[in-house]
């Protein structure tokens, strides 16, 4: 790996490091910041701490139980650490909250495990049909 490479990826994670540090640091004085701990869950995933970031998504999904990305973010968490089962529910409270970005959710990384099962793809080809017939205009 040339030297320059490796100090990039250095200062990204010191950067990381700090970044995680400052949200946890004002978590402390107001842990119901619904916006530091969105940052902070995002923050955790990027760096791997895939536990840590469901931990936060587990905390928003009770601050905002009606928030469909909050929903869609701790599927990612969940997926993520191999819980199959616990994703598919966050999924699909996700969606029934409004979430319908089935193009973004079909490229999306976190969801690899669940992207691959036979199940999932067929479920998520019904929702897609659902949304075209739902978002035709009536004549």
């Amino acid at each position: 790996m040339p030297k320059e490479y490796a100090s990039q990826n250095t200062r990204k994670k010191q950067d990381t490091d700090f970044e995680i540090a400052f949200y946890e640091g004002i978590l402390k004085d107001t842990p119901m910041f619904i916006e530091a701990l969105s940052v902070l869950g995002d923050l955790y995933t990027k760096a791997g701490l895939w536990q840590k970031g469901l931990e936060v998504d587990l905390k928003l999904s009770r601050l905002r139980p009606e928030d469909a990305l909050v929903f869609y973010n701790l599927a990612c968490s969940y997926a993520l650490l191999k819980q199959t089962r616990a994703a598919l529910g966050a999924l699909t409270r996700a969606i029934e909250l409004g979430w319908d970005d089935f193009e973004y959710l079909k490229g999306d990384a976190d969801l690899d495990n669940l992207l691959k099962d036979e199940h999932f793809q067929q479920y998520i080809k019904q929702l897609e049909k659902k949304k075209k017939r739902l978002s035709k205009p009536l004549k």
